[in-house]
């Protein structure tokens, strides 16, 4: 796709509609449809460019492959009080996760968690859509993602991991929820591919080459090289803790394991995601909200610029007054590919 200045303002319940209109032409379900043109509409609402429609043409790629099952049914297991267990069949995470949605509420009400281990299933989107709508019913929730290896480990010269992303939500009191979204790499993929979109050089120690040395172009990084993790041995150890999480205690494949194998152009990792919901209340503590408030305050006093998800809430804010920023080019090759 081509990126350019945008040029006008598109609704988003228009954008969403010619999303799902690309999904349906490319084999998913009517749920599978929704629930990832909702996604995708959201990411591009909010900011998260690289999230966003840019990720279209990689699920096309991986549905026309058949890579990826859009119409997967996933199998739920409720293990006990507190785990539950989903084999995504191949699908999407998202509907897989949706899926969950009473078995969830169930073990939150009976014992105030619930633990979700997911495999074999498809995340290719931002993780703040998965945490920040159980952070506005009070909840508190964590999630870890393991994907396609593409990223090296401190000191090494080959990939092990994914770019193993973490995003976590709470809910402050009087105020929107607080919302972190990161990888463990020192940037995402998805920046990274954009970076190289537009011939535009990296930072220094953003990743290596496929000979495993330092490199800032993003056409090496992508071409058999490798990102590293964030804050050096540090940020290595905190992606393998994703590893463990997202790819072993789910059942799921490590971030090494995956291959796209014979489905040439498909771009969704096979990953493994594991997801943590709490309830402070049922926890017995009632004032949790109001203490997130407290310490948000403090990190502005002392002197935080903007806490973790305030540009999101306002890129949200603007696309609601105005329509979503986007080049006309853009929207134009949005329609091409729903055949509209």
């Amino acid at each position: 796709m081509t990126y350019e200045l945008p040029d006008l303002h598109v609704k988003f319940d228009d954008l969403k509609s010619i999303l799902a209109r690309i999904f349906l032409k490319h084999g998913t379900s009517a749920l599978v449809t929704d629930i990832l043109a909702e996604n995708c509409a959201g990411c591009e609402r909010d900011g998260a460019i690289s999230h966003g429609i840019f990720r279209i043409p990689g699920y096309m790629a991986s549905l026309d492959t058949g890579w990826v099952d859009g119409k997967a049914k996933p199998d739920i297991s409720v293990i006990s009080p507190s785990f539950i267990r989903i084999d995504a069949r191949n699908g999407f995470a998202q509907p897989s996760l949706a899926a969950a949605a009473d078995a969830i509420d169930d073990a939150i009400k009976e014992t105030g968690i619930a633990v979700v281990a997911t495999r074999n299933s498809h995340h290719f989107s931002a993780l703040w859509p998965d945490v920040e709508p159980f952070a506005r019913r009070g909840l508190m929730a964590i999630t870890f993602v393991n994907g396609l290896a593409n990223v090296v480990p401190h000191g090494g010269r080959a990939p092990v991991y994914g770019t193993n992303p973490i995003a976590f939500a709470t809910p402050v009191a009087g105020a929107n929820p607080l919302v972190v979204d990161q990888a463990t790499s020192v940037m995402a993929n998805g920046e990274v591919r954009l970076h190289a979109l537009a011939n535009r050089s990296l930072p220094e120690g953003t990743g290596v080459d496929h000979n495993g040395n330092p490199s800032t172009d993003p056409h090496a990084v992508l071409a058999g090289g490798a990102l590293n993790t964030f804050g050096g041995y540090k940020g290595s150890s905190i992606a393998l803790m994703v590893e463990l999480m997202a790819g072993a205690l789910t059942g799921g494949q490590l971030s090494f394991e995956n291959d796209f194998g014979d489905c040439i152009g498909a771009q969704t990792p096979k990953a493994g995601q594991l997801l943590i919901v709490i309830d402070p209340e049922r926890g017995g503590n009632s004032g949790f909200a109001e203490r997130v408030s407290v310490l948000c305050d403090r990190l502005i006093d002392a002197g935080q610029e903007r806490l973790p998800g305030a540009r999101r809430y306002e890129n949200r804010r603007q696309s609601s007054l105005f329509g979503i920023p986007m080049a006309e080019a853009k929207l134009l090759e949005l329609q091409t590919f729903a055949g509209s």
